[in-house]
C-alpha cells in the first residue's frame, strides 16, 4: 500500500521573501535607518529563539511521559510480572537480554519503566451478522471497564462499530456514562451480506485515533469485538501489524460469537494480529471471567517499560523479525509483541 501509515506532520512556519521586505534595506536608505532596521531584525530573531528555548524547555518539564526515537531504532513496549504476577518496576539493561531472530542484541539504546500510566483504549464492535448474537455480553464487557476501571481525568476511550467503513460511537473521552451511550447506539447495517474489513479497520483507527497523542507516553489498547472474518481489507496484515507498533497499541481480541470456534482462518488472523501487537485473544467470556481479562488488560497497559534498540544492518524489506525477551537476573514473565516488520521508518 502506498503512503501506509503517513500521517504528514504540519511544517514550521514559513519565512518567506514576502515576510522579510518590509525589513530589507535598499543601498539609498541613510546609515542611521539601516542600522535601526538591521538591529530591530536581529532583535526579533533573538526574541523569537528566546521564547522558542522556552516553551521547549516548559515541555520537556512539564511532559515527563515525552518520548522521542531515532529513524531506524526499534521500540518495544512491554509489561513484565513476577512468578506471582506482580508488576517489576524496577529492571535496568543489565537485567534484560533481547533477542532478534535468535540473536542478542548489543545496542539497546534507552529502557525506561513507566508506572500507573494514563490509558488511551478503543473498543471496536465488528457489525457483521455473525456477531449479533453476542453484542450483549460484549457491550457488557466494554460498560464493564468504563464504570469500574476508567480513571476520569486520567484516561481516555472511544468506541466505535466497523463493517467496511467505521462508525464512530463515542469519541475519546474520560467519561464512562458517554462510552455507554456511545454503545447503547451500536446497530446492524441494513444490508447484511456486506463485507467486513478488520485490518483496514484497525490500520486506520490506530493511524487516526493516536496522532494526537504522539509523541506521549500511555498505554494504549484496542478491543476488538469480532470473530475475525475479513473478506474486505485493502492493507495487509503486516501494514496493519506496523501501525499498531507506531502507535503503540496492543490489540486484545475479544469472540464470543457461538460461531468462532468453529473458524479457523479468523482464529488464526486474531492470534496473529494480538501476538503480533503484544495483545491476546479471548473466547467465550462468562462476566466473572471477562471481569478478570478486563483487569488484566488494565495492568498491563498501566505499567510499562519502553525500549529502544538499534538492530545491525537495519534493511527496510517488510520482513518479519521475532522478538524475544529474558531477564538474565529473575524469574520473570514478560508481555511483549512477538516481533516487527522492517518496515521504512
Amino acid at each position: 500500500m502506498k503512503n501506509a501509515g503517513g500521517i504528514r506532520k504540519p511544517g514550521p512556519p514559513r519565512l518567506d521573501s514576502e515576510t522579510w521586505e518590509g525589513d530589507a534595506v535598499s543601498a539609498q536608505d541613510s546609515c542611521l535607518p539601516h542600522l535601526f532596521k538591521t538591529r530591530r531584525v536581529r532583535i526579533l530573531i533573538l526574541v523569537l529563539l528566546a521564547c522558542a528555548l522556552r516553551g521547549t524547555a516548559q515541555q520537556d518539564a512539564s511532559s515527563p511521559y515525552t518520548l522521542h526515537v531515532q529513524a531506524n531504532e526499534i521500540g518495544v513496549t512491554f509489561h513484565a510480572v513476577d512468578e506471582n504476577r506482580r508488576p517489576l518496576t524496577h529492571l535496568t539493561q543489565k537485567d534484560i537480554e533481547l533477542r532478534e531472530d535468535g540473536k542478542v542484541q548489543k545496542h539497546i539504546t534507552m529502557l525506561k519503566s513507566f508506572e500507573d500510566l494514563p490509558i488511551r483504549g478503543g473498543f471496536l464492535f465488528d457489525a457483521s451478522p455473525s456477531m449479533e448474537g453476542s453484542l450483549d455480553e460484549n457491550r457488557a464487557i466494554m460498560q464493564m471497564y468504563a464504570s469500574r476501571l476508567l480513571r476520569p481525568g486520567v484516561d481516555q476511550a472511544f468506541v466505535a462499530q466497523f463493517d467496511q467503513d467505521v462508525l464512530p460511537l463515542a469519541d475519546w473521552t474520560d467519561s464512562g456514562a458517554a462510552l455507554t451511550a456511545g454503545a447503547d447506539k451500536i446497530g446492524w447495517r441494513a444490508n447484511r451480506i456486506a463485507d467486513t474489513a478488520i485490518y483496514d479497520t484497525v490500520y486506520r483507527e490506530c493511524r487516526d485515533r493516536w496522532s494526537q497523542f504522539r509523541g506521549e507516553a500511555t498505554g494504549n489498547f484496542l478491543v476488538l469485538f469480532s470473530d475475525g472474518e475479513d473478506n474486505a481489507s485493502r492493507v495487509y496484515l503486516s501494514e496493519a501489524v506496523d501501525m499498531c507498533q507506531r502507535s503503540r497499541t496492543a490489540i486484545y481480541a475479544i469472540s464470543n460469537s457461538r460461531h468462532s470456534a468453529f473458524i479457523a482462518a479468523g482464529q488464526h488472523m486474531l492470534e496473529t494480529l494480538a501476538a503480533q501487537t503484544g495483545g491476546k485473544v479471548f473466547y467465550r467470556l462468562d462476566a466473572d471471567a471477562a471481569w478478570k481479562v478486563m483487569q488484566e488488560i488494565e495492568a498491563e497497559q498501566r505499567n510499562q517499560y519502553r525500549l529502544t534498540y538499534l538492530p545491525p544492518n537495519f534493511k527496510a524489506d517488510g520482513k518479519f523479525h521475532e522478538i524475544r525477551l529474558r531477564c538474565r537476573t529473575c524469574e520473570a514473565k514478560f508481555v511483549v509483541r512477538s516481533g516487527y516488520y522492517a518496515m521504512a521508518r
